[in-house]
């Protein structure tokens, strides 16, 4: 694979590796956890990488650098003169456009450093359709407030269109923008289409809500697509934040859930989720279902999930009971 061929990602981890543990430690620190994720997974992935690559790569970093620098001290028409005097007219073009990119904002950018409450109370007559454009470029705890402020009615639309949103025109993004341009008096620039929206999106502003919001966007989503409610709720707690219930929790979750069903669950899931689950165990049953583990042997990847959602599912419905409590975001409150 060429340099050109490489994503950004591929050669973001190429120069982290270069740069040492203690410098792309300090780096990791000004990324956003997805970022920070998804970079680590694509270090992991590197092989070998040949020094001609590794030079190019590196020299691709010093020009993009060497041209924001230009950029800020005389702007575009500065940097771009600046660079063709430096490299040649088409190679300084291949860096402009490079820079341009990573100038861009996001769609709705400005909403960050505007209060939540605020933006709600802009919000509360707009059309849900705009409502749900907006969440979906928000922050999920900043959507959560908006969400939970809206009315009953208008929370169920708005989460059932956030949930099936799939790609947006950037002329309607252009649209919206400029109709809170004129209320907030700010505006960002509009990226090509946009992937926003969407089950992740609905599950990550709901985990956010209070039990009271929650309840009242999955009950209007009910009655407008079960099939899609029954979605959202699978989607809600992962079987990995199992090691965030209390030992207690654990305990009565397990007094429900077949030893048949936990088996299959566990194959191939983190160490430290495994051990949860058997540190909340007798012995005897610890080893049993080891054995049981270890007698499965391979099993299809869907088997696996359709039995961690057994266990989901139990959950929900345990929490729903009062029967245990799931922490969300750190979050509760606790009334003596």
């Amino acid at each position: 694979m060429t340099v050109a061929q490489m994503t950004g990602l591929r050669k973001a981890a190429i120069l982290l590796v270069q740069l040492g543990t203690e410098h792309s430690a300090q780096i990791m620190k000004m990324l956003r956890p997805a970022e920070v994720e998804a970079l680590t997974a694509e270090i992991a992935r590197l092989d070998s990488v040949d020094v001609d690559t590794l030079d190019e790569v590196l020299e691709e970093f010093r020009q993009l650098a060497q041209a924001r620098q230009y950029y800020v001290q005389g702007g575009v028409n500065f940097a771009e003169e600046v660079l063709i005097a430096t490299m040649g007219q088409e190679r300084a073009h291949e860096v402009m456009q490079r820079l341009t990119a990573s100038l861009v904002e996001m769609p709705f950018e400005f909403l960050r450093r505007v209060d939540a409450k605020l933006i709600l109370s802009y919000l509360q007559d707009e059309h849900p359709q705009t409502v749900t454009l907006v969440l979906a470029h928000m922050q999920p705890d900043a959507a959560a407030i908006i969400l939970s402020g809206l009315a009953p009615e208008v929370q169920a639309e708005v989460a059932h269109r956030l949930a099936i949103m799939d790609r947006t025109s950037p002329e309607i993004v252009k649209q919206v923008e400029a109709h809170l341009e004129r209320r907030l008096s700010t505006l960002v620039q509009a990226s090509d289409y946009s992937n926003v929206g969407g089950l992740k999106s609905l599950v990550d502003v709901i985990n956010q809500s209070d039990r009271t919001t929650e309840r009242l966007i999955l009950e209007g989503l009910e009655k407008r697509d079960l099939d899609l409610a029954e979605e959202v709720r699978a989607h809600m707690f992962m079987f990995e934040d199992i090691v965030g219930l209390d030992d207690r929790a654990v305990q009565v979750v397990l007094r429900k859930v077949d030893s048949k069903d936990l088996a299959v669950a566990l194959k191939g899931v983190r160490e430290d989720v495994r051990e949860k689950i058997t540190r909340n165990m007798s012995e005897r049953a610890a080893l049993s279902l080891a054995d049981e583990i270890s007698i499965l042997g391979p099993v299809r990847l869907k088997q696996v999930e359709e039995s961690q959602a057994v266990v989901i599912r139990q959950i929900r419905m345990l929490e729903e009971a009062g029967e245990i409590v799931v922490s969300r975001s750190g979050s509760d409150e606790f009334v003596a």
